[in-house]
């Protein structure tokens, strides 16, 4: 078992273990010693005020393990993956929380291949951090943490960034529609205007003032109603919303209703299978996506295979099945044919281009897309013990289950990036869905809840 890496790299409170400096360092020397002599590796981080001392205090541990380091500053996760590959640079780290609050933040790391590192290979870091923590002793001062600790930032590779998501999707254009774009007071902020601002349209950019401590604050993939609304009030024929770190986007359509992965993919997915593109006929989407998804693929002859949550596992299936499409009902898409990673910048240049070539608003698009009634509740919690530890959870999982059969589905998982169940039901009946949601809801928080 990963005890610091989670499904998307090592996340935290800023200042607390495992992001306290003395671990941050241990981190930095002992991804240097991973990846061995002469190792150069390219930093980015999201706009959170701890991310500047976090990445000055991992560039040092880099440093003292043998690697040179380079920044790109403040952008989007995907684009230190493309950066890493396009450049032979021996891995990326991105220092980011994506969508948690801003007191929170992470470690991200890409192979130099541009993919997010295999679980096995996470495990090793972390045995190489410990054998570095036992050697480095309680502690490191304020070593590092200097300004010029930090390399100085290369704002090319932002630029280097905006040329590949314009040159990936050729063509796209708004066709003088109106698009509200919402950064997320994030990444995305530092270069949204650049990409959207050519594709002969109008834009209406919020969220895109950073201060450190607004990230996904009221706005973002975190809340898409808000996007949703604006797109409402001011006519606009889309909007798309991004999270903190900008590799996953939700979207509005035209008549301000929240577009979610799900129905990112259903447009997606049809639009390659009718160009011929869509590898076997194949979706990988994950067991949170609705059930109404894949009663729609269905119809259209696509099938849809189901990966655990997180967007590498959802990767790691569709090599598996020669899939050319997957993603997450939470907006991270995955177009192996464009990126290696999730990036929601690269996804909304996509969406409003199937828009743009098909005649039709995102709205018709999906229309025929009809969701079975689904809740997924969120239980803070203590501990993350195997639920089937847990006897009354498992009894109350097994009567769902037993009601539900083939009406409905019941999920119940430990979040990977937060202390959080996550208990997620799907049925027809929108009662005994709340009913047994509810129930297991209650029986997690009795038995391990904050």
């Amino acid at each position: 078992m990963r005890k610091l890496f989670g499904t998307d790299g090592i996340r935290a409170v800023a200042g607390v273990a495992p992001l306290d400096r003395r671990t941050v360092r241990a981190v930095g020397v002992a991804l240097a010693k991973t990846l061995g002599d002469d190792a150069r590796v390219v930093m980015g981080m999201d706009t959170r005020e701890s991310g500047p001392w976090i990445a000055a205090v991992l560039a040092a541990g880099l440093r003292e393990g043998g690697a040179t380091v380079e920044s790109a500053g403040v952008i989007p996760t995907p684009a230190i993956a493309f950066l890493a590959r396009k450049h032979g640079f021996s891995a990326g780290v991105v220092i980011s929380a994506s969508h948690n609050p801003w007191q929170d933040n992470g470690i991200k790391v890409f192979g130099g291949d541009g993919f997010k590192l295999p679980d096995a290979v996470e495990m090793g870091i972390e045995a190489e951090i410990e054998r570095v923590l036992e050697k480095q002793g309680l502690g490191i001062g304020d070593q590092g943490l200097e300004e010029d600790a930090l390399p100085e930032v290369n704002d090319g590779y932002r630029a280097e960034y905006v040329r590949f998501l314009l040159e990936a999707v050729p063509g796209v254009s708004l066709d003088n529609r109106t698009v509200v774009i919402d950064c997320a007071n994030g990444a995305a902020s530092s270069v949204a205007v650049q990409v959207f601002e050519a594709l002969g349209g109008t834009i209406e950019v919020t969220h895109a003032s950073p201060d450190g401590r607004n990230i996904n604050e009221g706005c973002g993939a975190l809340h898409p109603e808000v996007v949703a609304t604006t797109v409402k009030v001011l006519g606009a024929s889309m909007g798309c919303t991004f999270d903190g770190d900008a590799d996953r986007a939700l979207f509005a359509d035209e008549h301000g209703n929240v577009v979610n992965g799900d129905a990112v993919m259903l447009a997606c997915a049809r639009d390659l299978q009718a160009r011929g593109e869509l590898a076997g006929d194949l979706v990988v989407a994950t067991t949170m996506s609705n059930m109404g998804l894949e009663a729609a693929f269905k119809r259209s002859g696509i099938t849809m295979l189901r990966a655990p949550v997180g967007d590498k596992y959802v990767l790691e299936e569709m090599k598996q099945s020669g899939a050319s499409l997957g993603g997450e009902q939470s907006g991270h898409v995955l177009f192996p044919a464009k990126a290696t990673t999730g990036d929601g910048l690269l996804t909304a240049l996509l969406v409003i281009d199937v828009v743009h070539r098909s005649g039709k608003t995102l709205g018709e698009l999906i229309a025929d897309l009809k969701n079975f009634p689904q809740v997924i509740l969120n239980v803070k919690v203590r501990e993350k013990k195997p639920l089937d530890s847990l006897p009354a959870v498992m009894a109350l999982i097994a009567a769902a289950e037993e009601e539900l059969k083939d009406s409905g589905r019941v999920v119940i998982r430990y979040s990977g990036t937060e202390a959080l169940a996550r208990v997620m039901i799907e049925a027809e009946s929108e009662d005994a869905m709340r009913r047994h949601a509810e129930a297991i809801a209650g029986a997690i928080r009795t038995e391990i809840g904050i």
